[in-house]
């Protein structure tokens, strides 16, 4: 099935940044909204892709990486995840985040997935891998990182979605996918 999609209701009379750095920018726009009056709407844009991967090894193991994140005040489990330019190859961005959080090399990539991470505020798409064909190398944490790195089994790693351990919106989005795939 496909779904009917409808034109944009939202005209953009101007728009300003308010705050810029190299990964995002903050922009107040004004705009007629679909009820006709005249608002002002607050959006981020951001200057990378987000890209996620799920490591699947031959017995089904993948790995998680643990750290404190900063804007929710939590440490989040998540899958290895990072940012990618919007210029180049997501898949590159991908064997990168993979190989610095891991340490992993993986010579099967799959698209899994493509979304929208907070589409009421955000422009910001992902998009999540599968890898396999793993062999282990060595990690390369950004110095803003502070990893821990978890292999477990894939069912386990599904099973803390459900239970609301893994809160990242695109871990569970993505693991919650392959559960779903493998039906």
């Amino acid at each position: 099935m496909k779904l009917k999609t409808w034109p944009n209701p939202w005209k953009k009379q101007s728009s300003k940044a308010i705050y810029e750095n190299p990964w995002l920018r903050i922009e107040e726009d004004e705009v007629i909204n679909p009820g006709g009056g005249l608002s002002h709407y607050g959006k981020i844009h951001f200057k990378n892709l987000a890209i996620g991967i799920i490591p699947l090894d031959e017995n089904n193991h993948t790995w998680l990486v643990g750290q404190y994140r900063y804007a929710p005040d939590c440490y989040s489990w998540e899958i290895p995840m990072g940012g990618g330019p919007l210029d180049i190859d997501p898949l590159l961005s991908a064997q990168r985040e993979l190989k610095e959080e891991t340490g992993l090399h993986a010579e099967h990539w799959r698209e899994l997935m493509r979304l929208h991470t907070s589409n009421s505020v955000t422009d910001e798409r992902g998009i999540v891998y599968v890898a396999r064909g793993l062999s282990q190398g060595e990690t390369e944490f950004e110095e803003t990182e502070d990893l821990q790195v978890l292999k477990l089994p894939l069912d386990e790693a599904i099973e803390l979605v459900k239970t609301g351990e893994i809160t990242d919106a695109i871990s569970v989005a993505g693991l919650l996918r392959l559960a779903c795939d493998a039906k």
